[in-house]
């Protein structure tokens, strides 16, 4: 499960009731959601919640190096709480479900000098691509 909350609080974010919202709709384990989805569940707890609010919130959040923005394909961007555990992602290319994966060995480390072009690498994202159970049952 994601420290979000906990995070958040360590940091002395000011936790409105809308902040506190987001923050919790977005805690957990294999969180992905966009904020569109984001801005349904806050709804759920809090009806006021605008979406500009939901918004501005996750861009904070993401300025804060709190939430991660994901990307893995042209679909909308999700949020990942997990933004202090290094991790992969593993996606469906039928239904889009994102599941954080942590695989063995660096991936930093397996890419050879030669391959590197003069490039100081800092970071490396791996999204590995397949058919979850579900669309495989399907």
């Amino acid at each position: 499960m994601s420290d979000l909350l906990e995070r958040l609080r360590g940091r002395g974010w000011r936790m409105t009731a809308q902040r506190r919202v987001v923050a919790e709709v977005l805690d957990g384990e294999h969180v992905h959601l966009t904020a569109d989805e984001v801005h349904s569940r806050a709804v759920d707890k809090l009806p006021e919640i605008s979406r500009a609010t939901v918004y501005n919130t996750l861009g904070e959040l993401v300025s804060l190096g709190e939430v991660l923005e994901v990307a893995t394909d042209k679909r909308a961007k999700r949020y990942d709480p997990n933004a202090h555990r290094p991790h992969h992602h593993l996606v469906c290319s039928q239904c889009g479900a994102i599941r954080d994966v942590h695989p063995n060995g660096n991936p930093l480390a397996d890419l050879p000098d030669a391959e590197r072009f003069g490039f100081t690498v800092s970071d490396v994202e791996v999204t590995y691509r397949g058919t979850c159970p579900n669309c495989a049952a399907a």
